[in-house]
């Protein structure tokens, strides 16, 4: 999706002489930007996409003389079929994209309409991906083109923490810095604890709960973990994923006995932020008799492999196979209306004289 289709008009250059190069300005870049997506699921595209993914040392932080061996010998190998087949049980066929890529690009028009309404056409929109297509160089590079001369970069995770916000950021500034004339660059910061994210959070949770089955006996707010190693450096993650589940149930008027804080995804062999989800799920069916549970994924603002395949398949199994009974998975946030109402509020916030 092409989110810059409008030509600006080019803007004459005060005292510049006849052959100067034709300059486009005034326009604000909105740049959002998620993790990223294979470009197919099968073995060649997934091995690019893993590479690229597994190589960064905001994700994996061994020493590449130790850890690219292994990368490009054994998982590069072996990881691809795997991860594809995952991709595959949840891929969108009609539009040959995986979900994640659906739900951005929904998103991204989302949040132009709404920028639309409130600062006209002066605000380009448009979205990246971390890894894979399209790339942040690409999109930064079509924003200046487009004459965006002020460009506001948004990584769509509620909660920091340096193998997501981070990179996300780094690879922008690495954009900016291909650059001849660099824009004007605002980053915008993780909305954890806005009380914009929390309601449309809490109200995803009340539409669940008046639509199951079964009423929930507990609430698992499962969060990407991370090893737990990145805490004790300095990332502030563990916490403000704690902080987001505190004000969810705050919100939603609860006591302590109906939500719990989980980390899902765990990879490697060192120890990650616990409880593990996985582990988790079955102990609340086998040892508390929470026969009856909801899943929900705060730290994703758009459904992808971790939440379609890795909880809805692999985190359910785990459950009802420990002899629970009722396990409801509640869908991400999305592109629902209250959702983008926050986020189009956040970024207005941080377009302040820009617009």
């Amino acid at each position: 999706m092409n989110m810059m289709k409008a030509t600006p008009p080019v803007t004459p250059l005060p005292h510049a002489p006849g052959d100067h190069p034709q300059v486009r300005m005034g326009k604000v870049g909105v740049l959002l930007a998620n993790l990223g997506t294979p470009d197919d699921y099968t073995y060649w595209p997934m091995r690019r996409y893993l590479n690229e993914f597994l190589s960064d040392r905001r994700v994996i932080d061994y020493s590449p003389f130790l850890w690219q061996p292994l990368l490009q010998g054994i998982i590069l190998t072996s990881r691809p079929f795997r991860s594809g087949a995952a991709y595959k049980s949840i891929w969108n066929h009609e539009a040959g994209e995986s979900p994640l890529a659906t739900i951005t690009k929904a998103q991204t028009a989302q949040m132009a309409k709404r920028l639309r309404a409130r600062f006209g056409d002066r605000v380009v929109v448009d979205y990246c991906m971390r890894y894979g297509n399209p790339s942040t160089i690409s999109k930064v590079e079509a924003m200046q083109a487009a004459g965006c001369d002020r460009i506001v970069f948004f990584p769509l995770y509620p909660q920091y923490a340096g193998a997501t916000s981070a990179t996300a950021n780094d690879q922008f500034f690495r954009a900016l810095m291909k650059l001849k004339w660099q824009p004007s660059a605002r980053t915008i910061a993780p909305y954890f604890d806005d009380p914009r994210y929390i309601e449309a959070l809490a109200q995803s949770v009340e539409e669940a709960y008046a639509k199951a089955e079964v009423e929930p006996d507990i609430l698992v707010c499962s969060y990407h973990g991370v090893p737990k190693r990145y805490l004790m450096e300095g990332d502030p993650y563990h916490c403000q994923c704690q902080k987001t589940t505190r004000l969810l149930r705050e919100r939603l008027g609860w006591d302590k006995s109906r939500i719990k804080t989980t980390f899902q995804s765990k990879f490697g062999p060192e120890e990650w932020l616990k409880p593990y989800t996985v582990e988790e799920v079955a102990r609340l069916a086998e040892e508390d008799g929470k026969k009856n549970i909801a899943v929900i994924a705060p730290a994703f603002s758009a459904d992808c492999i971790e939440t379609l395949e890795e909880i809805n398949e692999e985190i359910k199994e785990s459950f009802e196979e420990a002899g629970g009974e009722h396990f409801t998975y509640i869908p991400c946030l999305n592109d629902g209306d209250a959702h983008m109402d926050a986020l189009a509020d956040i970024v207005a916030d941080n377009l302040s004289g820009w617009t």
